[in-house]
């Protein structure tokens, strides 16, 4: 499995302002709803629902927030590099800088831990995560984590 399975380079964001979990939430969540044709408060509800359970934030400055989503057909992925820092109660007390907002069907099991796994070992690279931070574009971030094996 690769990233890109699930993350297309239109739903990568560069500097995406927010002053809040929630606003990044929100924002995320009515992108989502754009490009799915879903409802953008069903996504932030559940990725809202998510969070107050335990913040997804895995630290070294990055959260991936997930949910499961009815109607939803396969996994869709989107990458935020925030303009800047963002409280969002972290394991490591860091802010957060980079979003991996991971939607999954309600219907699928262990596909949602392997989509989720796939995420995380494609962010574990202290190189791909200097490069999300470092770059120009968009499409240099979705090179930097589509192009790393994830298997």
């Amino acid at each position: 499995m690769q990233i890109s399975d699930f993350l297309q380079p239109e739903n990568v964001f560069i500097d995406l302002p927010s002053s809040s979990k929630v606003q990044v939430l929100r924002r995320l969540s009515d992108a989502a709803g754009r490009q799915l044709g879903l409802d953008a408060n069903v996504i932030f509800d559940a990725l809202h629902a998510r969070e107050r359970l335990g913040s997804t934030g895995i630290g070294g400055g990055l959260a991936i927030p997930h949910a499961r989503i009815r109607d939803l057909k396969q996994p869709f992925g989107m990458l935020a590099r925030l303009a800047g820092d963002v409280a969002f109660d972290a394991i490591d007390d860091i802010p957060v800088n980079i979003v991996f907002v991971l939607l999954i069907p309600d219907d699928s099991t262990k596909a949602h831990l392997n989509v989720l796994a796939c995420i995380a070992r494609g962010l574990r690279s202290l190189g791909v995560l200097e490069a999300i931070r470092g770059a120009k574009d968009a499409r240099h971030i979705f090179e930097a984590l589509a192009e790393k094996p994830s298997t």
